[in-house]
């Protein structure tokens, strides 16, 4: 008896383990009903073999449904698959939008135009099941809207869904940034402004800041307090470095907006050229930028700037290997007819008795008391605090750039030297001027391009207060903002 209640609470426990199965599978099966028959009394073995019946039966069917729900559930992950084969689909052709520059545009929009086609074909291999709950349909919009947003033109259709995206789910920051930018090509700024301020009031971005600054740095442009939003485009940058002091992408954008700042304040500052370099050596330490060809050729536009001439022309050569389509080939002709033209000059002005003429009336230049007079062989590289240089203008070097102005100028020695003036207006200074240059910053040019030997003396002005021009400074009215800014693709 004992053995036969053994077996029973064993076929039990069975039983029991297969119903347990079903229900975590949420599945149900009808156990058909063995019959007793009319005063038939069940002792124990013929309970354990009722018990042993329904089990075969249960065993049976549980194998079954849980084969089918498993078959379910890889089902769904396969769908799961399809979506995040999308996405990744997705991602390629923005890393290919970003990296890849072939000489000719026709054969880069070709291949962005296969690859958004493979795309969005994964894309609609979804099932429309897979497609019901408000998450999966903002997912399903706002990839679709992004492939279709990849070329440079707007388009509407890419808005539409990307509209729906933001509307299913708030939260979908990627979605809002996509559509700030769509927003953007159509031209409507405030309104792709008003998308990057709802996404980052979601949580701090620092794509999104990234790309909010970009969009201030376009609004300025034409403004009367254009230095004012730019130095907010200069905050936002700082912001999103904040979050990740890794990203290249950061620094690349903080580097940008110093270098549209030192323009619109008056293409002067030159701490504020020094920031952007400074911004764009610390982009380059991430790997994922040092594709971007717009981070060469304006971290070159910024040593031209501070007439790191050699550094500049390896730059925009490296900028031009990246992306044939930017003009970094012609930045670098437009210097090298800049350095030649220098070069020219001063070997066509040397002539002793010219430069004796014009340099004999500069002792007559009266002083301030707080400066020590100097000719540039005194001059010190960099910047020379208490000390004025007086010289007289030969003549005016014209060049492609607006900025800065050049002139070849001789001091009281005549000894000859290049003058740079940033944030003048170019009919300030004629040639005949005498020029007083208050703390000169001085450097000497010594380099060798492409088998050509470049040596000269070079002084900058980057402060209007730095300069007197016949004994006087020039007035408010004569300082020029130059309208050059870095470059940018949205």
């Amino acid at each position: 008896m004992d053995l036969q209640k053994s077996h029973l609470r064993s076929a039990n426990r069975k039983v029991n383990h297969c119903y347990g199965r079903l229900v975590k599978l949420k599945l149900t099966v009808c156990i058909p009903n063995v019959p007793t028959p009319p005063g038939f009394r069940r002792d124990f073995p013929e309970k354990v073999a009722l018990r042993e019946t329904k089990l075969k039966f249960l065993s049976s069917a549980c194998f079954l449904l849980i084969l089918l729900a498993e078959m379910s559930s890889q089902t769904e992950a396969e769908d799961r698959d399809l979506m995040a084969k999308a996405a990744k689909a997705t991602e390629d052709l923005y890393y290919s939008r970003n990296t890849y520059f072939p000489a000719d545009l026709e054969e880069k929009m070709s291949r962005l135009q296969s690859e958004a086609d493979l795309a969005l074909k994964l894309l609609d291999s979804i099932p429309l099941e897979e497609r019901k709950s408000p998450s999966q349909r903002a997912t399903y919009e706002f990839l679709r809207g992004k492939i279709l947003d990849v070329f440079p033109d707007y388009k509407k259709e890419a808005e539409d869904h990307l509209s729906k995206a933001v509307k299913l789910n708030p939260s979908l920051s990627d979605a809002w940034l996509c559509l700030g930018n769509c927003i953007w090509k159509k031209g409507d700024l405030p309104a792709a402004k008003n998308c990057f301020s709802l996404a980052l009031t979601k949580g701090p971005n620092k794509k999104i800041l990234c790309q909010l600054s970009m969009l201030e740095r376009k609004m300025a442009q034409g403004t009367e307090n254009q230095a004012q939003i730019v130095e907010e485009s200069i905050q936002h940058a700082k912001e999103a470095i904040a979050l990740d002091v890794k990203d290249g992408n950061s620094w690349y954008n903080l580097g940008n907006a110093c270098l549209t700042s030192f323009f619109v304040t008056g293409a002067w500052d030159h701490n504020k050229l020094l920031h952007s370099l400074k911004a764009y050596q610390n982009a380059e330490k991430d790997e994922s930028v040092k594709s971007n060809p717009d981070l060469y050729f304006n971290c070159a536009t910024v040593n031209k700037y501070l007439e790191n001439y050699e550094r500049a022309l390896t730059g925009f050569e490296a900028a031009a290997l990246k992306d044939p389509g930017l003009n970094a080939t012609e930045e670098v002709q437009k210097m090298i007819n800049l350095l030649d033209k220098v070069e020219s000059s001063l070997k066509g002005q040397t002539k002793a008795k010219r430069l004796a003429s014009l340099a004999s009336s500069l002792a007559d230049v009266k002083l301030n008391s707080s400066y020590k007079r100097a000719t540039t062989s005194l001059l010190l590289e960099g910047l020379n605090k208490g000390v004025a240089v007086v010289g007289r203008v030969l003549l005016f070097i014209n060049h492609e750039n607006l900025a800065p102005l050049y002139y070849l100028v001789c001091d009281s020695d005549q000894t000859c030297f290049v003058l740079s003036v940033y944030g003048l207006r170019n009919d300030v200074i004629k040639e005949g001027d005498r020029l007083t240059l208050l703390e000169p910053c001085y450097r000497g040019i010594d380099f060798t391009w492409k088998g050509k030997h470049y040596n000269f003396k070079s002084i900058r002005v980057d402060f209007l207060e730095q300069l007197l021009v016949n004994g006087k400074a020039p007035s408010p009215q004569q300082a020029v903002c130059t309208s050059i800014y870095a470059q940018h693709k949205p």
